[in-house]
């Protein structure tokens, strides 16, 4: 079988995990059960060992900031670098999306628009149509998203694959086989409104219509099947 390793750089809030489980049970949950997913909390352990041993790579999300450079952080950032220029096969997610960016010369701070949580439409650009994970997408999708940093500015070696009318980095491609989403395929509706119930406050402080956006949150297949689709770019190559 084919060995993905899944990055878990934190955990989520408590009062979802006991209703839904942790990152890491929501990636495993959407991967081709062909493969062979090893959990490695990187917020704890070392990255695990060389990149080399593995044929696929996963970047969960986090509560933590890219910014705060976190020396576990830093480490992580420094093995993805190793595993981008190895052309092993690479999906970040989020904070993962953000990390990579920032291994490979990005930069990653505060949105100057603030917080993006909720379901959103994301839209793909030409250069998404020939992309061997998105290019089989429809142009425009819904995606679930929860996020308070984002991917400033690209790395040079960077090409961007979506947007939406908040995030303008949703999706870019490094080199053949490595890629960062700002957007959570892993998360289903009702974990998307079991962020948005626990953020109801801090959403309030920050005007935002928390029900309105628990109202709005809808099933997102689409952005869900890039986790089947990156299972079945890794079986392909291995």
């Amino acid at each position: 079988m084919s060995r993905v390793v899944i990055l878990k750089t934190g955990s989520t809030y408590p009062a979802i995990a006991s209703t839904f489980g942790d990152f890491e049970d929501w990636f495993v949950a959407g991967l081709a059960p062909e493969l062979d997913p090893t959990v490695i909390d990187v917020s704890r352990e070392p990255p695990p060992g060389d990149v080399g041993d593995w044929d696929g790579i996963l970047v969960t999300g986090s509560p933590a900031m890219v910014t705060e450079q976190a020396p576990w952080s830093e480490r992580t950032a420094a093995w993805l670098a190793l595993a981008v220029d190895q052309q092993v096969p690479v999906l970040g997610v989020c904070y993962g999306h953000q990390l990579l960016a920032h291994a490979l010369g990005g930069r990653v701070g505060d949105h100057p628009n603030g917080r993006e949580s909720g379901t959103f439409e994301v839209r793909l650009n030409s250069h998404a149509v020939n992309d061997a994970l998105l290019g089989t997408l429809p142009p425009a999708f819904p995606a679930q998203l929860t996020h308070l940093q984002s991917v400033l500015e690209l790395p040079a070696s960077a090409t961007l694959l979506a947007y939406s009318d908040h995030e303008p980095h949703q999706a870019y491609r490094v080199g053949e086989c490595a890629w960062g989403v700002q957007f959570h395929p892993e998360f289903t509706a009702p974990i998307m409104r079991a962020y948005l119930e626990v953020q109801t406050p801090a959403l309030r402080k920050e005007r935002l219509d928390a029900q309105a956006l628990i109202d709005g949150v809808q099933d997102t297949p689409i952005a869900s099947s890039l986790l089947r689709r990156f299972s079945d770019l890794v079986l392909a190559r291995n």
